[in-house]
Formats: structure tokens, C-alpha cells, sequence
């Protein structure tokens, strides 16, 4: 079983540097037009982290305060990920 959970765990471990990847690049196609090879690995980066964010979005949908919304599926699936990698790594 160790294999099986060491394997599973750098799954988790490459989709959590996904969503941070997808993270930054959000924030930079905020602050503004960045080199054009961005928006390609924005579209790339949301497309391997929606499947698992928006059912969480679905069920729980973004806070607005003020003119931003929070996008607390994100937060979720970031820290569930980070729990389940935790798992996966000790068995």
C-alpha cells in the first residue's frame, strides 16, 4: 500500500502546483495584459482544476464583498487537496 499512497500523493502534490499555477496566472490576467503565452496556460491550468472546483462552486458559490467576489471553492479544493495529499503520503 505504501507505493500505491506515495504514488497518489504526488497526483495530489502535481494538482496542488496546477492550482497554484492557475492561481498566479489569474492574478497576473488581473493586473493586467501580460506576454501573450499566458492566457494559452491560464486556459490550460483551468482546465485541469474546473472539473474538481465547480461542483464545489456549485454547492458553495463566491462571496461578494464589495465590487470583488472570494471564490471560496478554490480555498476548499486547495486545502482538501492539501489534506488528502497529507493521507495519501502516510499510508
Amino acid at each position: 500500500m505504501g507505493l500505491i499512497g506515495t504514488l497518489l500523493g504526488w497526483v495530489v502534490t502535481l494538482f496542488i502546483l496546477v492550482m497554484i499555477i492557475r492561481m498566479v496566472l489569474d492574478w497576473v490576467s488581473l493586473a493586467g495584459r501580460g506576454p501573450y503565452w499566458t492566457a494559452r496556460a491560464r486556459r490550460l491550468a483551468h482546465a485541469g482544476t474546473e472539473p474538481v472546483i465547480a461542483p464545489v462552486r456549485r454547492v458553495l458559490p463566491p462571496v461578494r464583498a464589495g465590487g470583488i467576489g472570494i471564490d471560496l471553492a478554490f480555498t476548499v479544493v486547495f486545502v482538501a487537496a492539501l489534506i488528502v495529499r497529507g493521507i495519501f503520503f502516510s499510508l
